[in-house]
């Protein structure tokens, strides 16, 4: 049986929510179609795999409209929370929840994809 399986992501703007995730150290391994505006761009990074599409697949393919808000939370692990946050918000990306240490060890903090789901960025404190 096969191992793989992955979330997709419905998006208002797939090129720009692509390059968000890219932002992330995600990569693009598909795109479809092949030239000019993406209606899918599948990315990976390692062994973690996401899919974006057109916010309007999930009414084109089984006659559902997504509801409105935050359809998804993610958690990516990442080397250094802070400067990645920093990074982010000087680009212009929105930061729901500025970082801080939680008491299980880990330092989180929370910005938004461009449809403004919340996407949990986290690493292990030291020590």
């Amino acid at each position: 049986m096969p191992e793989r399986a992955f979330p997709v992501v419905y998006a208002t703007d797939v090129g720009q929510t692509a390059w968000f995730w890219q932002r992330l150290g995600f990569e693009p391994h598909y795109q479809f179609p092949d030239g000019g505006e993406p209606g899918y761009v599948g990315l990976r990074r390692g062994a973690s795999e996401l899919g974006v599409t057109a916010a309007d697949w999930p009414r084109q393919r089984y006659g559902l409209a997504p509801g409105r808000g935050p359809r998804y939370e993610m958690y990516v692990y990442v080397a250094d929370v802070d400067a990645l946050v920093a990074e982010l918000r000087g680009a212009g990306v929105p930061v729901l929840a500025e970082p801080d240490d939680l008491p299980w060890g880990e330092r989180l903090a929370t910005v938004a994809d461009p449809d403004g789901n919340p996407v949990a960025l986290c690493n292990e404190r030291a020590g």
